[in-house]
């Protein structure tokens, strides 16, 4: 299991950054990233912490942990700005909160992450078939969410994303113990949206492949 999308108490996860690494590391995990809500009065602060983290997790345990960011409600038109700036402090993860149908997330934010050529579109709702071509173009992974409330439009992004040829990632949006899971359980999330085992098998290819880029790098 791989999973580019949790939250630690530098947010508003349950845990430090070395118990959710652990706990991923005990029920199977490979890799996961560390991606805490940030705006513009965090973002300096949060990354280098994260960063600093990984890299002591890094030298002694095998899981892999990654430093990112999940770059949440902020003015649409701050976001490419703000994509930069996350990248140039070490977040290797860029993830755009997308416009879930169940926060209020400002309309425009998923064209935006799009157009700034994020990481990952966490949870993008009902978001366009226009959006979908553009993530497509742009190389950007639109996320099936295992969270609850998130994970109610995952249908129509799985949908969308099958027809108009977009990648796609399962992450689980984790903020506590129990929010994280099984390799079995994200099968069934992925199923659950509507899409097939070669479907999946896709999504955990991707996985992979941004894990291994980042540790080539």
């Amino acid at each position: 299991m791989i999973d580019l999308h949790t939250h630690t108490l530098f947010s508003d996860g349950e845990l430090l950054p070395s118990e959710l690494v652990r706990r991923a590391e005990v029920i199977g995990y490979q890799a996961v990233a560390l991606t805490d809500h940030a705006d513009s009065s965090n973002l300096d602060w949060m990354i280098p912490r994260i960063v600093q983290a990984c890299q002591e997790l890094n030298a002694h345990w095998k899981i892999r942990a990654i430093p990112g960011i999940e770059l949440t409600h902020l003015p649409p038109g701050i976001i490419g700005r703000m994509v930069e700036k996350a990248r140039v402090l070490g977040a290797r993860v860029v993830v755009v909160h997308g416009e879930s149908v169940v926060e209020p997330v400002p309309p425009g934010t998923n064209r935006k992450a799009l157009e700034a050529g994020v990481d990952i579109l966490a949870h993008p709702g009902l978001i366009s078939e226009g959006e979908v071509v553009l993530a497509r173009e742009k190389k950007v992974f639109l996320e099936i969410s295992a969270r609850k409330g998130h994970s109610l439009a995952n249908g129509h992004v799985a949908r969308l994303a099958q027809k108009c040829g977009a990648p796609m990632i399962l992450n689980t949006d984790s903020h506590s113990p129990d929010d994280l899971i099984t390799l079995e359980k994200a099968r069934v999330v992925a199923l659950g949206a509507g899409l097939e085992e070669e479907d999946f098998s896709r999504m955990l290819q991707n996985s992979r492949r941004i894990v291994e880029q980042l540790f080539l790098e």
